[in-house]
Parts: C-alpha cells; sequence; structure tokens
C-alpha cells in the first residue's frame, strides 16, 4: 500500500472518529439519564483522543490534516426532532439509537481499514481503537435495550 493509500485511509478515520465524536458530545447534553451522559462524555472523549492519535500518524507520514482549522471537532450533529425541541431531549432511545448507528459506521470503517495493507505501526493503533470502538458499540447496544 502506497504512503498516499495510507494518508487516505488515515483521513477517513478521523472523519469518522469526528462524526462519533459530535454525536456523543450532542448525546450527553441531550440525554436526561446521568448514567448515559456520563458513558456519552467518556465515549466522546475517547474518540477525540482517537481522533488525535490518528492525526500523529498522519503527520508522522507526512500527510495534513484536511482543512485542519475549520474542521475542529464541534457539535454539528442534529438528532431527530432537536431542531424542533431546543431544549433537550425527551426521547433517550432515539439518541441512544443514533449513537449506535454511528458506532456501527465507526466499526464498519474501522473494518474496512483493517482489510487494508496497513505498515505495523499504523495497523497497531487502528487496531487497539477498533477494539475500543467495539467495546464501546456493545455498551451502547445494552443502553439500547435500557432505554
Amino acid at each position: 500500500m502506497s504512503n498516499n493509500e495510507v494518508i487516505s485511509v488515515l483521513h477517513n478515520l478521523i472523519e469518522t472518529c469526528r462524526r462519533a465524536h459530535n454525536a456523543f458530545r450532542m448525546a450527553a447534553e441531550n440525554v436526561q439519564s446521568s448514567e448515559f451522559r456520563r458513558l456519552f462524555n467518556v465515549f466522546a472523549q475517547q474518540t477525540a483522543q482517537f481522533v488525535t492519535e490518528l492525526q500523529a500518524e498522519l503527520h508522522r507520514l507526512g500527510g495534513e490534516t484536511v482543512a485542519e482549522s475549520s474542521r475542529k471537532l464541534d457539535n454539528t450533529v442534529v438528532f431527530p426532532g432537536t431542531a424542533a425541541k431546543p431544549s433537550r431531549l425527551r426521547d433517550e432511545a432515539s439518541i441512544v439509537l443514533e449513537c449506535q448507528r454511528e458506532e456501527e459506521a465507526a466499526l464498519n470503517a474501522y473494518q474496512d481499514a483493517l482489510k487494508a495493507d496497513l505498515p505495523l505501526d499504523v495497523q497497531y493503533v487502528v487496531k487497539r481503537q477498533y477494539m475500543d470502538i467495539k467495546d464501546a458499540y456493545d455498551r451502547i447496544r445494552i443502553l439500547q435495550r435500557a432505554a
């Protein structure tokens, strides 16, 4: 796999983690349950750390983060019904479901990345993050049943 192809894979994973981070932050701000809020905040911190780690790998390989100054982690995810309800959402099940969808998309992106012929040092980072994402996904599925 060429260096440019590895950089492309890393860009994709960075964007995937940014979307997940934003989803978790919005979820934490919109749930009533303190247990859910705590867990979503933990996942938001985790995905922010993943972005940092992936960016370090990207920079090490000579790549640059796309529009780094304009693509900082933010609150751009809109959950169903939030546009009409500026206050906290009441439907925690839909929030949990949206987080589950984001994590499922992340799992798919990471699985695709792991199928690529990545350098071993990059593969190690991606595999470790994948395992953490899989764990988060499993925990969210449990939350979905409880919501």
